[in-house]
């Protein structure tokens, strides 16, 4: 087996002290989760087999569709049947569909060009429960298995079925990493307590600002922007903070919504130093707030 990168002389997770906030991929808001025990590929596009499920994740990436390879911790269950997810994750539009296959050629019957536009294909019924995806991809990188494995345990326990191993999710810094979907909120650096925190309050519609990486989709300056105003407001609703425009090239300038008040963010991007020698060189930016402004008076209610 080939052994993924990472951090072994770093003692147990990452510590937390290196914010995480605005670090979500900005380039996912089509998703295609599909159940595949392993063992996994270094990148999901290298996948193998089975031949029709290999297609359709290089199919996904080709129309701009983020592919992750999904498994229940704990258990690898033959496939067939295959669970398979669709969803959206941009503003707005946000929404998931699912299905069990009895053969992965069935994956031939999903219209990746839909999901990648936000419209949803009819490929399977509406999900209305969150998927819980937590990175466990010690190929890509052991920090990843090392914490996110008993992490995935962990929330298992209380969550249920709503919990999947996955494939890379980005930010191998961050690790132990986890994805909510359908709207795309990335947490990181994150210990069971914070991650049951962080899934407890997603149920109830909320974020939790302490190990918030950010939304996916959304440009890393306009997540940095959010989070400051969410900091300053103590406004946690999904939906309920977002970045109008945004300005500039460091320091940026945004306009965020709030609710029935807008603010006017100044803030800058700045580079922190690795966390464990060379190994996770991913993410090495943060973002400071330099000023922060309410420009009318509307109540926050």
């Amino acid at each position: 087996m080939t052994r993924g990168k990472g951090c072994d002389h770093c003692p147990g997770s990452h510590t937390g002290e290196r914010p995480a906030l605005a670090s979500a991929t900005a380039k996912a808001r089509g998703w295609l989760l599909l159940e595949h025990p392993g063992p996994w590929p270094e990148r999901v596009e290298q996948l193998i087999g089975p031949g029709p499920m290999a297609e359709t994740v290089r199919a996904a990436l080709a129309e701009g569709v983020r592919p992750q390879l999904i498994r229940r911790t704990g258990r690898r269950r033959a496939i067939p049947p295959l669970q398979v997810y669709a969803g959206f994750s941009q503003g707005g539009n946000v929404w998931m569909e699912g299905r069990e296959l009895a053969d992965p050629a069935e994956l031939a019957g999903l219209d990746l060009a839909a999901v990648a536009a936000g419209r949803r294909p009819g490929f399977g019924e509406p999900v209305t429960e969150p998927v819980f995806l937590v990175c466990t991809h010690g190929r890509r990188n052991v920090c990843c298995a090392r914490t996110g494995a008993p992490l995935a345990r962990g929330l298992a326990e209380r969550f249920g079925d709503l919990v999947w191993e996955t494939t890379h999710v980005g930010g191998d810094r961050y690790a132990a990493n986890m994805v909510c979907l359908p709207h795309g909120i990335y947490y990181g650096d994150l210990g069971l307590a914070a991650a049951l925190d962080a899934a407890g309050g997603y149920l109830r519609g909320e974020v939790a600002l302490a190990h918030l990486r950010g939304r996916a989709g959304v440009p890393e300056p306009a997540q940095a922007a959010e989070h400051f105003v969410r900091a300053h407001t103590g406004l946690l609703g999904v939906d309920a903070v977002t970045a109008r425009s945004v300005t500039g090239t460091s320091p940026y300038e945004a306009v965020v919504l709030a609710q029935n008040a807008r603010f006017r963010v100044v803030f800058e991007r700045v580079t922190q130093d690795d966390p464990c020698g060379t190994e996770c060189q991913e993410n090495l930016g943060t973002y400071i707030v330099r000023e922060l402004t309410l420009l009318n008076e509307a109540a926050l209610v």
